[in-house]
């Protein structure tokens, strides 16, 4: 059966080396671009595809080819500029049959770079669509390129040698091992494309001329004071040179090569310079220019235009109206930026999407004493995001802490995966803004959960989230000069008691563990200082350490007792943080590396200890730190394999349920009972007598209720406890009075005390995918939103710590005088929920309302969901593709 066209198989990817390109289905009128690819192949090539020579395809074989039904036979081809680089079909073996015949072709200048790999991925993903579930290639034993592409896939294979042929035949289904190889490659992909733009060789500026103060003229004069160790170029049509540097009329009359350029042309005249960049091969651009997406309809339309010219020719793109980028590795040394003040060296990476916040955040960080490694602004980021800088500054190893400003999430799924994994090496901390939306301008979805589940979400991952830029450098000096500590001990030594006790006092405030402090006196010196440290770095896990100099310090005073500080932080392998004169960031005498910072070498080095204007703020990073080295601590754990689960019925229920439909509300009982999760049984009821009959036929005692969950959920709308016919007519007849006669009610038996109520929650959303939500039943939780989010599915680890994120977790584990009820099997009922979720994206709603947690079992007394026909791909999921 002939398909549409399917436009969403069209994508843009990012190749091995770096560089994109573009795949989508063929057209039938692709005729000459495919002679065109044709002729450019060697005999080689068109032997290992063709199995013999063929000089030229004829025109019946160029119809073959191009006119395909997008079910039977399908073609994917893939693009750079206006050039076809390589393709790949799969034929079907037999009419509605599972097995299809595949091949690619791959130009011979392209091999190598990744193309056919990524094809592979794009054209099963297709072919799944399609109802085909193997793939058979017929492969010459010496094409060892075609074969490797195969074996490399991840997917289960199995090979066969007859007639001088290797014929394999590869199981579509997703594995394990597949998802690690695509994870793999796109790692290694997208690192790549970051390292272009951050590395280049040669850099471009387009549009500086000689106007004082002007945007390209000032991200010249940047290139040049830090000393770009590539040539520069300044392109502008009407100047012969812009602050002593020749200039060019056009890019493209630079005899050199240009690995970077930087746009700063008025917006209208952007896309003839982006043109002229890919013609020119320029690998990375960085526009500055604003008048794009934050302007409008207009501008968005060129926005989107000037990413699709970009992505087509192999060019990766940071902003538009953006600050920049910057790279202070001494074999660099680029600032291609907007900003007046660039730090020196550091530890720290650092994203922002803010062109005009970066500014500022430049200069705190040059304030604070404290480096960078590498920076990047976004700006619209219609491009390179917050995503593909971790992938970079995860293999980075001048990078040892992330710092992120976010005003948008452009794929948050894929950033909870990356951030997962990233963090148990490099802690990542972030400030997230714009809870009102996406700004304007944003090539990024505004998020539909609730700014809790985000926070909730980043925690599971393990990113450090601050609630304002202060935090974000409190905590980066932190993470970025001392070691992490081994528990939540703090010891306060102070020369002061009062604001000794206000550190204490913050140390409780943040869930710490303070001793009672040690309070030298207002006169001590750095022999005190050196006398109490080491006893008391013994006892605990890190020290804040005040010193605020007396009213008549002697000379030296000072620096000695921050010689003494140093010492002790680099012998204790402890973290010891200060308060010392009130100072914020890393004073020159608290430096490991003293001195005034020099070119170059601004980074204060491992063992300087950072410094907070109050104690409270140095308790607050403390906090941040000590939670996110408890959560390293804890295994990521797997996926556990349960009993009792049937996909291929929960498959029927739920195609049986959708048929015909686009979504339909269900009971849920039949579905999660395929998960192994019982559902107790209940009986509508519409007459006491009805209900009187119902409570024999399930023993006392039973509850009466609304049908209606919404009405379950106001208080006094549930009777328990009943054990007569006459409790239960009594109770029908008030709920009815109460309710209104035509409300649908219930007989249901009631669970053993006692039970502490919880409700668990399945969301399909749009961007993060399926998302599990536990929280305590009661009203007083309902109303303070006590809930606790995780991305499905979910591990043991997981799911123990999805129970005890919530604030009323106690209740559950034996606290406030309850007694303890079986946690364990709470969190097994999450893990199957879990993974049912993941199985089926058709699940866009669960709620198992009420489950009833007891000293044995955790019981479900009622759920619902919302069965839904999926659109597209899941996010992050499917083949590799920039979003």
């Amino acid at each position: 059966m002939a398909h549409e066209y399917p436009a969403h198989w069209e994508a843009d990817v990012v190749l091995a080396d770096g560089g994109t390109a573009h795949i989508r289905p063929i057209r039938p009128e692709d005729g000459d671009l495919l002679r065109a690819f044709y002729s450019r192949l060697s005999a080689e090539s068109i032997y290992f595809r063709f199995f013999g020579p063929r000089p030229r395809l004829s025109d019946r074989e160029v119809t073959w080819f191009t006119h395909v039904d997008y079910d039977d036979r399908v073609a994917l081809i893939a693009t750079i500029g206006a050039e076809m680089v390589a393709v790949t079909r799969y034929d079907r073996l037999e009419p509605k049959g599972e097995a299809a015949e595949v091949a690619f072709l791959v130009e011979d200048a392209h091999q190598g770079r990744g193309v056919a790999s990524v094809l592979i991925e794009h054209l099963r993903a297709a072919a799944r669509e399609r109802g085909i579930t193997r793939f058979i290639a017929d492969v010459l034993p010496s094409n060892q390129r075609m074969l490797g592409v195969f074996k490399q896939a991840g997917y289960t294979a199995q090979t066969k040698f007859a007639d001088g042929v290797v014929r394999m035949t590869l199981d579509l289904s997703p594995t394990e091992t597949a998802q690690e190889v695509i994870a793999a490659r796109e790692h290694l992909a997208e690192s790549r494309s970051i390292k272009r733009l951050l590395t280049p060789e040669s850099v471009a500026v387009i549009g500086a001329g000689r106007e004082p103060g002007g945007v390209g003229q000032t991200v010249l004069r940047n290139l040049l004071a830090a000393d770009f160790t590539g040539p520069v170029y300044p392109v502008h049509r009407h100047v012969r040179a812009v602050a002593g540097v020749r200039a060019y009329r056009s890019v493209s009359e630079i005899d050199e090569n240009v690995d970077l350029a930087v746009v700063a042309v008025p917006a209208d005249g952007v896309l003839d310079v982006v043109e002229e960049c890919a013609r020119k091969g320029v690998h990375g651009l960085v526009v500055v220019s604003s008048g794009f997406g934050e302007t409008g309809p207009e501008g968005m339309e060129r926005q989107d235009e000037l990413v699709r010219i970009a992505r087509a020719n192999g060019m990766r793109v940071v902003g538009p109206n953006c600050l920049g980028i910057a790279n202070t590795d001494p074999a660099v040394r680029l600032n291609a930026t907007l900003a007046a003040t660039m730090p020196g060296r550091g530890r720290v990476g650092f994203f922002s999407q803010s062109g005009a916040l970066g500014t500022a955040l430049l200069q705190r960080v040059a304030e604070r004493g404290m480096g960078i490694s590498t920076f990047v602004s976004a700006g619209n980021r219609a491009d390179v995001s917050g995503n593909d800088m971790l992938q970079y500054w995860e293999e980075d190893p001048a990078t040892e802490v992330i710092l992120l400003y976010l005003e948008s999430l452009g794929n948050p799924r894929k950033f909870a995966r990356l951030a997962r994994r990233i963090s148990r090496r490099k802690p990542i901390v972030l400030v997230k803004s714009g809870m009102g939306g996406v700004p304007a301008g944003h090539a990024a979805p505004v998020l539909r959960l609730p700014d809790t589940a985000l926070s909730s979400l980043f925690e599971h991952a393990g990113v450090i989230r601050v609630g304002d830029l202060a935090q974000l450098f409190d905590v980066a000096q932190l993470l970025a000069h001392q070691p992490l500590p081994a528990g939540p001990r703090v010891g306060v030594l102070s020369n002061s008691h009062a604001l000794a006790q206000l550190a204490v006092d913050a140390c409780v405030a943040a869930r710490l563990d303070p001793e009672p402090p040690v309070n030298l006196g207002a006169t001590a010196g750095a022999d005190a200082y050196r006398e109490a440290l080491p006893g008391l770095l013994a006892r605990v896990d890190a020290v804040v350490a005040i010193y605020m100099p007396p009213i008549a310090p002697a000379e030296g005073d000072a620096e000695a007792v921050a010689a003494v500080l140093r010492e002790a932080a680099v012998e204790a392998g402890k973290p010891v943080l200060a308060s010392f004169q009130g100072r914020m960031g890393i004073p020159t005498p608290l430096r490991a590396r003293p001195g005034a910072p020099r070119h170059g070498h601004a980074d204060p080095g491992r063992g300087s200890v950072p410094s907070y204007p109050a104690p409270e703020e140095a308790v607050r990073a403390l906090a941040h730190v000590v939670g996110y080295a408890r959560w390293r601590e804890q295994p990521s754990g797997q996926v556990p394999e349960l009993d009792g689960i049937d996909v291929a019925g929960a498959r029927e229920v739920i195609d049986r349920e959708l048929a015909g439909r686009e979504a339909v509300e269900i009971d849920a009982t039949e579905l999660l009972a395929r998960y192994g999760v019982e559902v107790w049984p209940a009986t509508e009821v519409r007459s006491p007598q009805e209900a009187v009959a119902a409570a024999e036929r399930h023993g006392p005692p039973v509850v009466l209720k609304s049908a209606d969950p919404e009405d379950v959920r106001r208080t006094g709308t549930v009777r328990v406890g009943l054990n007569t016919p006459e409790a239960v007519r009594q109770a029908y007849d008030d709920l009815s009075a109460q309710l209104g006669p035509d409300t649908v009610l219930v007989v249901q038996h009631m669970a053993r005390h006692p039970v502490v109520p919880a409700v668990v929650s399945v969301i399909e959303d749009a961007d993060f995918g399926s998302v599990v939500s536990f929280g305590l039943g009661e009203v007083t939780a309902r109303l303070l939103g006590d809930e606790a989010y995780r991305l499905a599915p979910l591990t043991a680890e997981d799911a123990a710590a999805l129970v005890r994120s919530v604030r009323a977790a106690p209740l559950l584990l034996g606290g406030y005088g309850h007694p303890p009820v079986a946690v364990g099997a709470l969190e097994e009922l999450l893990v199957r929920v879990g993974l049912l979720a993941d199985e089926f994206p058709e699940v866009a709603r669960l709620d198992l309302d009420q489950v009833l947690v007891g000293e044995t079992e955790a019981t479900v007394v009622g759920a619902r969901g919302l069965l839904r026909r999926p659109v597209g791909h899941r996010p992050d999921h499917g083949p590799r593709r920039l979003r």
